[in-house]
């Protein structure tokens, strides 16, 4: 059996990427195509319970370190309990954050060493890596805006200053600078329909080319 492709969607939060996910989903499922779409940190029953204790409002004596192990166990159970499985049983697994977001996030954002993080993740992911990655460029301005447009309780990560998440920007457009086989960087607001199309066809155009 032919191996699954691995694609993940990646920006900083009130980009767009979850929306985008669910197209793609909608588009190739109506293509035929058998998917899976989970998510980072979370995707298993552990991972989940992870996703709780790292996210949740009311935890701010969390050490920056405390909190990447968090994200790095998460995304080792998710490999082993669900990505692992479905890549090798064919699979396209459509996934909203996974390695890249730790180098924005935690490198970027809260400035651990990137070197450290290159290791970590290589030990979480057991040297996994997606096969194609989307990241959804938009300024924090505006992405702010779409966060408040919500009316949500903001998560722990989300309540964060605007400059922790011009930092993650950063983090994400040096990323995709320095890995441009993998990672398309698109217009995170351009509108729905048109950031779906430019997703599907780069999908199609990799499914293609196997």
């Amino acid at each position: 059996m032919k191996r699954g492709l691995f694609i993940t969607f990646e920006g900083i939060d009130g980009c767009g990427k979850s929306t985008q996910v669910a197209k793609a989903n909608e588009r190739l499922s109506a293509a035929g195509m058998e998917c899976l779409v989970t998510r980072e940190p979370g995707g298993t029953l552990i991972a989940d319970k992870i996703r709780e204790l790292v996210l949740t409002p009311g935890q701010e004596e969390m050490s920056s370190s405390c909190e990447l192990l968090l994200y790095l166990a998460s995304r080792a159970q998710h490999i082993h309990a669900k990505i692992g499985p479905a890549l090798a049983a064919g699979k396209i697994i459509l996934c909203d954050r996974f390695a890249d977001a730790t180098i924005a996030y935690q490198g970027f954002g809260r400035g651990v060493s990137l070197h450290i993080l290159a290791e970590l993740n290589g030990f979480a992911t057991d040297g996994l890596a997606p096969d194609l990655t989307f990241i959804f460029d938009i300024s924090v301005e505006r992405a702010m805006q779409r966060l408040r447009a919500l009316n949500k309780k903001a998560d722990r990560l989300e309540s964060e200053g605007e400059e922790f998440f011009k930092r993650i920007r950063e983090g994400y457009l040096a990323l995709a600078a320095s890995n441009p086989s993998r990672i398309v960087l698109l217009q995170g607001e351009k509108s729905i329909e048109v950031l779906a199309e430019a997703v599907f066809q780069k999908i199609n155009g990799r499914l293609a080319g196997r």
